[in-house]
């Protein structure tokens, strides 16, 4: 099969370029809308409980917007929040807002000060009176529309003049999307190039370097159009775009470092362009091919997961099948084109073609030679050494997307730490009791159980009156991001005979997230591990092979997953 695609890819090499090229880039056209029709949802268990407190609270109170926007607002030096001139302006600001914007905003819950909109609350001013905050609710019906409309609002709230910050759960997430996708461009702009450098060392010239590059590039922009496709099916998670990017561009490059060096060694070794382009095919294209089929076997095993991991799989599945492709088609398509102009605009002292007896001479040939002699002096320190960099794993802390994970210095971040040590119980994500058929004694009994679980900031309150029998208890965390101990209390906790209690909040919906992808850890390894066993065992008739592999990805991501341990959860490195 592969002999007779090589054959035609060389044939119609013109033809392949331009239908595939212009079918990626279509793909690229429609996936430009792609940000658009991703989702903020998919983070949470469905089946949790927590999930079943959040549909019980909503269903009866509705949407809890209280922690949606957290305007700041801080006094100039000298005066206070009540200041005449300062109280005029920002009450102006909120009722313009108000007026201008009903589309997007849905009310304001409440604020220091008294609006057309809202009665005062004392208590959203601090003690020193220096900071004053109205808590604003943004409309829609699930979680996507509520960020999308923040966006078009979050300039509106800031007021020439006045210090103005923004906190809570809508500034948080946008700014978290921000900053990944600031990342995403600045990995693209600063990796492409560096890469190409790197490139252009291995190969010693700058067509060479540039192949792969462009299979590359071809297969991200393309990807995004897939996956917007994708979205007209299912819900995709936002945390797609990242996937996309870095799977896309490393994998192509590495399935075009593949195919142009193996198409240069043929060269080497005395074959004409169209035999040449051929055997690459037969040989590096199969080995992308089943390289592929591997990665998305693998990755098929995220479909098990009840969590925002599928959207992972429905990316990263896109973008590697995408990359296979391109590799094989559009790649030895240009390859037939260009022939030994491969090296082109080269340096002689880098990456010259070298056939198959100067590559066994070189030093990495002389090398692999010494290895293979001395096989237990190689492995037995490498799987110590790798053994050793699991050690750190031990420690490995799982937690919820918050503020924390933006940088310490970005202005949201430091919004939202500001006003959890002003407002201490005022928390924006606290955690909750749903409580159904609970009154008096029974009610008194869950609130003194409930409050004393560790790491409250505060004993837990009721948040309103009583509605078709259900309430909601809420208290804040001392520490947003040690939240385990509390949750774990009080899913054991012992209630009240005939009252049904829920906890719920986003820290518990994060831990229930938690357990949920930890709980289908194994599912998803059997499921891993036994298909890709099957797959190598049809293509080498060999169970050792399998096996081997299988060892080799467990030290190698377990030992990857314990140097991010060393260094982002024991903090080694991080003074540097």
């Amino acid at each position: 099969m592969f002999d007779r695609w090589g054959e035609l890819v060389v044939r119609a090499r013109f033809t392949v370029i331009a239908v595939m090229v212009a079918a990626l880039l279509g793909l690229a056209g429609y996936g430009l809308s792609l940000n658009d029709h991703l989702s903020q949802s998919g983070w949470d268990d469905p089946g949790s409980e927590s999930v079943t407190a959040a549909k019980l609270a909503d269903g009866t109170f509705g949407r809890d917007t209280n922690g949606d926007v957290l305007v700041l607002y801080t006094a100039p030096e000298g005066t206070t929040v009540d200041d005449p001139e300062f109280t005029t302006t920002v009450v102006d600001s909120l009722n313009t807002i108000m007026a201008e914007h009903s589309d997007k905003i849905l009310k304001i819950n409440g604020a220091y000060w008294p609006t057309d909109a809202a009665p005062a609350l004392p208590a959203l001013s601090d003690a020193t009176k220096q900071h004053g905050v109205a808590s604003i609710a943004i409309a829609g019906d699930n979680d996507t529309e509520i960020a999308n409309n923040f966006r078009d609002v979050k300039d509106v709230f800031y007021i020439d003049g006045v210090d103005v910050s923004l906190a809570g759960l809508q500034p948080v997430t946008n700014a978290l999307n921000d900053t990944m996708a600031n990342d995403i461009k600045r990995m693209e702009i600063l990796a492409i190039p560096a890469v190409g450098v790197l490139l252009f060392f291995v190969f010693g010239g700058v067509v060479a370097a540039a192949l792969p590059l462009i299979t590359g590039g071809l297969t991200v922009i393309a990807a995004n159009g897939i996956v917007r496709l994708i979205t007209n099916f299912t819900e995709v998670n936002s945390f797609v775009a990242p996937v996309v990017s870095l799977i896309g561009l490393g994998l192509a490059i590495d399935y075009g470092l593949f195919m142009v060096s193996r198409f240069r060694e043929e060269l080497a070794e005395g074959y004409e362009t169209a035999a040449a382009v051929r055997r690459t095919v037969i040989t590096s294209g199969r080995t992308v091919v089943f390289s592929a089929t591997m990665v998305i076997t693998s990755l098929g095993g995220c479909c098990c997961s009840r969590s925002f991991l599928k959207s992972v799989a429905y990316g990263a599945i896109a973008t590697v099948s995408l990359a296979a492709v391109t590799s094989v088609t559009v790649l030895p398509a240009i390859l037939a084109i260009l022939g030994r102009r491969i090296d082109k605009f080269g340096m002689k002292k880098f990456g010259q073609i070298q056939s198959n007896e100067q590559i066994e001479n070189s030093f990495l040939g002389r090398l692999t030679r010494w290895v293979m002699l001395n096989p237990m002096k190689v492995t037995i320190p490498t799987v110590i050494g790798l053994l050793l960099l699991i050690t750190p794993l031990t420690g490995i802390k799982f937690g919820g997307i918050n503020e924390t994970y933006l940088p310490p210095g970005h202005v949201t971040r430091t919004a939202q730490a500001q006003f959890d040590e002003l407002f201490p119980g005022q928390r924006t994500e606290p955690v909750k009791l749903v409580v159904r058929g609970a009154e008096g004694g029974d009610l008194n009994k869950i609130i003194e159980t409930g409050s004393a679980a560790p790491g409250l900031v505060e004993k837990f309150s009721i948040e309103g009156p009583a509605k078709d029998g259900v309430r909601v208890l809420k208290a804040g965390l001392l520490d947003r991001n040690m939240t385990a101990d509390t949750i774990d209390y009080l899913h054991s906790a012992s209630w009240p005979d005939g009252v049904e209690v829920y906890v719920g909040g986003t820290p518990a919906i994060e831990q229930d997230s938690i357990a949920a992808l930890l709980d289908t850890l194994p599912l998803m390894v059997v499921f891993v591990v036994a298909l890709t066993t099957l797959l190598m065992f049809l293509a080498f008739g060999s169970l050792v092979l399998p096996i081997k592999a299988a060892l080799m990805s467990a030290l190698g991501l377990g030992s990857t997953l314990g140097i991010l341990t060393w260094i982002f959860i024991d903090g080694h490195g991080a003074s540097c």
